[in-house]
């Protein structure tokens, strides 16, 4: 079974689909982060030194927001933002 199919399958169960569109922000802003620090071409231990902490503490933020146990701080995504040359943009969008 493909990825895709299995996806499909999954989401057709309500209580599935539920969970999933609630954990869609984190994964969006994870892909986001993964992907800025990838463009930056840098590694968890670079983006940590730049941002004055510890690689294992890059990997606890990248890993929390898989798993929506932890939301990290604006002040946290900020730093993390800087030091993938990025800036962060927060914003409501209305439903």
């Amino acid at each position: 079974m493909s990825h895709n199919s299995l996806k499909e399958k999954l989401l057709s169960k309500a209580a599935v689909k539920s969970a999933y569109t609630e954990l869609e922000p984190e994964y969006s802003l994870l892909r986001q982060m993964l992907k800025a620090r990838q463009k930056a071409g840098l590694s968890q231990a670079e983006v940590a030194e730049l941002m004055g902490t510890k690689a294992p503490a890059i990997t606890r933020l990248e890993s929390s927001l898989s798993t929506g146990k932890h939301s990290p701080s604006l002040a946290t995504l900020q730093k993390y933002a800087k030091a993938v040359g990025c800036q962060l943009q927060v914003k409501f969008v209305r439903m």
